[in-house]
């Protein structure tokens, strides 16, 4: 026969032995370490100190370093020395270059008694030389190969040299017969009004190329001797 009070009191110590059982398993010994759910999760790396913000700055592109100018010379020249038309009176046709040695001067004859006239720089004591060529060739930022009596004389000269800013004979050249000679810039314009070439006749890179756009293959050269002649020959028309 069911007694409910008997029932009651075998509940009661069913269910107590079942929380001591519960504890007992999930307690376990005092010093057990406590159970690492996730080992695999790294600690984060602590975090840097934000950065202050640096004002804006305009974008500066590199500073583009210009190439050589065509034309160096910026050397204040002599106002006698300046291209300039002039009055002169020669038998020559309009187109021919004659050369004043000894006053440093070429002129460009234009007809009707008047010439362009250009400083330039000649040949030094020993090194001038006078006569009738013509112009056989014409080249821009030419190439330079001393010749080998100039080698001779300065054997520290390069066997060759690229045309370019740099080059002794500058922008232009006009190469006279079949000699050593040229009409030629150059990258040394304090040199015009000189005496001091091994016998070519120098001018500035912005002379010898207002020049060379008048002058044709074939055109007649005249190179005057060194002779006394008056400084200031040919008064300036404009």
């Amino acid at each position: 026969m069911f007694n409910l009070d008997t029932f009651k009191t075998y509940s009661r110590a069913a269910a107590l032995g079942a929380v001591a059982v519960t504890a007992i398993a999930f307690t376990g010994p005092a010093k057990a370490a406590p159970v690492q759910l996730f080992p695999f999760f790294q600690p984060l790396p602590p975090m840097a100190a934000p950065q202050p913000i640096q004002p804006y700055q305009p974008y500066q592109a590199t500073p583009y370093q210009a190439a050589p100018s065509e034309d160096q010379d910026a050397v204040e020249m002599p106002a006698r020395f300046r291209r300039q038309t002039v009055s002169y009176a020669t038998r020559e046709a309009p187109g021919t270059i004659i050369i004043d040695t000894p006053n440093t001067y070429l002129y460009y004859v234009l007809g009707n008694g008047q010439a362009v006239r250009y400083g330039i720089g000649v040949g030094r004591d020993g090194f001038t030389w006078s006569g009738i060529q013509s112009v056989t060739k014409k080249a821009e930022w030419p190439d330079w190969t001393p010749p080998p009596e100039m080698i001779a004389r300065q054997p520290y000269l390069p066997r060759h040299m690229a045309g370019g800013p740099g080059n002794p004979l500058g922008a232009r050249a006009m190469y006279l017969g079949g000699t050593i000679y040229r009409i030629h810039g150059t990258n040394a314009p304090e040199t015009i009004g000189k005496h001091v070439s091994s016998g070519c006749i120098r001018m500035t890179n912005d002379d010898v190329t207002n020049l060379y756009s008048r002058v044709n293959v074939g055109t007649k050269v005249i190179v005057l001797p060194m002779t006394e002649r008056r400084a200031d020959l040919g008064a300036a028309t404009r």
